[in-house]
């Protein structure tokens, strides 16, 4: 059950703008848009710092990082949401979404590049800092504007996670579900898919479920 029940319309004139900005036209609002709605200036920040536009990254890229963001953080609700709508669009395998949630860093089903993106993920979200060895392997690859881009992208879906997890907002319908598994390659292999429900790798033993 949510914390803030999302808002409903009519919407005042300036919320209004900003959920149909956000949204393709004649589409409703995300739950997690019109629960942020409560606050304006809020949903406008939010609306203006997103980084889904055409940025530096490869969108496989930018997906990979918000997939693997988002599970570590255990949000359910935006890790389902960019499954359903981006991740398959923009390239990534059904083995590549459930590793998101269930492989380690250093999985054999990563690539050296996803491996380097995926490793990032882990050592922001489990330090706050990124070592000097996976410094020198980022920077040899890519430039200055994706290192930061990198950076910033992981901080932003640890912000909407927080909110996802914090104000326990109600799933979408037709969005993902947190898949099953061990967390290993070979489990993925076994049937591992992006369905069910499944602890992740580093999760907290009671996880809070959006």
């Amino acid at each position: 059950m949510p914390r803030i029940d999302p808002l409903e319309p009519p919407y005042a004139e300036d919320v209004a703008r900003d959920l149909a900005a956000m949204m393709p036209p004649g589409v409703e609002p995300l739950g997690l848009f019109r629960t942020l709605a409560h606050n304006p200036r809020v949903l406008s920040k939010i609306r203006a710092s997103n980084l889904l536009d055409r940025g530096s990254l490869d969108r496989r890229d930018r997906e990979l990082v918000i997939l693997r963001s988002c599970a570590r953080c255990g949000s359910e609700y935006e890790w389902g949401v960019h499954v359903a709508i981006f991740a398959r669009r923009f390239g990534l395998s059904e083995r590549e979404i459930a590793g998101t949630r269930l492989a380690a860093w250093d999985d054999p089903l990563w690539a050296e590049g996803d491996r380097d993106l995926v490793r990032l993920v882990d050592e922001l979200h489990d330090g706050a800092a990124i070592s000097d060895a996976l410094w020198e392997r980022l920077a040899a690859a890519r430039g200055s504007d994706q290192l930061v881009e990198l950076i910033v992208l992981t901080g932003f879906y640890h912000t909407i996670s927080f909110v996802t997890n914090g104000l326990r907002i109600d799933r979408e319908p037709a969005a993902a579900r947190f898949p099953e598994g061990a967390g290993s390659a070979a489990s993925l292999d076994a049937g591992g898919g992006a369905g069910g429900t499944s602890r992740e790798i580093g999760a907290p033993a009671r996880e809070v479920r959006p």
